[in-house]
């Protein structure tokens, strides 16, 4: 089969969670069928010098599309008053959308693949077997990230929240197939028919991702791209209220915040008892060298890379019920707490009991090689577009 991938980000280097699903899962797709990928490149970005190479080992063609500033901005302005959310608009160029539709009728593929709807609209008309990939449902991520905003953003929040609701219901449609990361994302997509969106859950490299031998530096450690909103809010609740509860039992307690491009307020963290890595060439330096990873999210949508790569190493986890939702891991896998308080309180106890700490770890282990896998979940994939 001749799979059209179409994508709103180089998915390398895999520094984010729709990078590093969309990378996975064409990796194996590659073994049976031709892949042709198309990622789209934000006006200001920059591609990674081996992104091109990378992703040719296993594409058969790898084209990337640079979106013009002027049409990203006029496409902005227009969205204020059309229908259209504006994580579409921020994706949508004219010129873009010629050259992919070029593309198309060039490669006549079997099956276009599309990741989230922010793409959606370059591949909407097209007359062949399609599949989109909602991954999240954005609209809910919207809504959740409303509740944490400034009384100035709330509106806006809301604003987009309804027009990404609105947006995921009418794509629906135009589209054969439908693939989403968890059932707890399908629940607020709001379709009639949206118990027919499949569920392909995100995998671990258990090969790369493996217990290792290392002493600790760190106590807690938290890892993700670092100036992604829900990870900004976790990094900032984790530091300013849930550390200093830990730190009134253990007052040498250390932290680490590992993870690409952390913002300002991020590094601003930066002091005795807390470490701003940036970002980290090998990821499995940052669990291993700590004792507990800890992932108190309180917004956003998905399921959490980082929550499945620590206990894929055998590394006692902590997070809060929003996440674990999408998880689903028994608490004999892993400690959940909601307020800061809870939260302080479960890493206490991880942190003066080795015993529990190293049995939690053992136990996340056991679940995350038995639940996740990109084998598993890629072969689910290409089942649905063999349909």
């Amino acid at each position: 089969m001749k799979l059209f991938v179409l994508t709103s980000r180089i998915p390398y280097p895999l520094e984010k969670g729709d990078k590093l699903r969309i990378f996975h899962q064409l990796k194996y797709l590659s073994k049976n069928h031709s892949i042709y990928l198309c990622a789209l490149q934000l006006p200001f970005s920059k591609e990674h010098k081996e992104a091109r190479a990378v992703l040719s080992g296993f594409c058969e063609e790898v084209h990337f599309i640079k979106l013009s500033p002027l049409q990203i901005g006029l496409s902005l302005f227009k969205s204020f008053g059309n229908k259209q959310p504006f994580q579409t608009a921020l994706f949508t160029d004219k010129a873009a959308k010629k050259t992919i539709a070029k593309l198309i009728k060039t490669i006549e593929p079997n099956h276009i693949y599309c990741q989230l709807t922010r793409v959606a609209e370059y591949v909407r008309s097209a007359k062949l077997r399609k599949t989109i990939d909602y991954m999240d449902a954005f609209s809910k991520g919207m809504e959740r990230r409303k509740q944490k905003a400034s009384f100035l953003f709330k509106w806006l929040y809301q604003w987009e929240a309804n027009k990404q609701k609105a947006y995921e219901n009418q794509v629906f449609d135009a589209f054969d197939r439908h693939t989403i990361i968890t059932q707890e994302d399908q629940k607020h997509i709001d379709h009639s028919k949206r118990s027919t969106i499949t569920v392909i859950p995100n995998g671990v490299n258990e090969n790369y991702f493996k217990p290792q031998v290392a002493t600790p530096k760190y106590d807690l450690v938290f890892v993700g791209h670092l100036s992604y909103g829900p990870n900004v809010d976790a990094a900032k609740f984790l530091c300013k209220e849930i550390l200093p509860i830990i730190q009134k039992n253990i007052p040498q307690v250390k932290v680490l915040l590992a993870g690409a491009h952390p913002t300002k307020s991020i590094q601003n963290l930066q002091s005795e008892s807390i470490t701003v890595s940036g970002w980290l060439n090998d990821i499995r330096i940052a669990y291993s060298s700590s004792k507990i990873c800890i992932a108190p999210m309180r917004m956003g949508t998905g399921l959490q890379n980082k929550l499945l790569e620590a206990m894929a190493m055998q590394i006692a986890c902590v997070t809060t019920p929003l996440a674990n939702k999408a998880l689903q891991a028994p608490l004999d896998a892993i400690h959940v707490g909601e307020t800061a308080q809870e939260i302080a309180g479960r890493c206490i106890e991880l942190l003066s009991n080795s015993e529990d700490r190293q049995c939690k770890a053992k136990k996340g282990n056991q679940f995350v090689r038995a639940t996740y896998s990109w084998s598993k979940s890629t072969a689910q994939l290409e089942e649905l577009l063999l349909k």
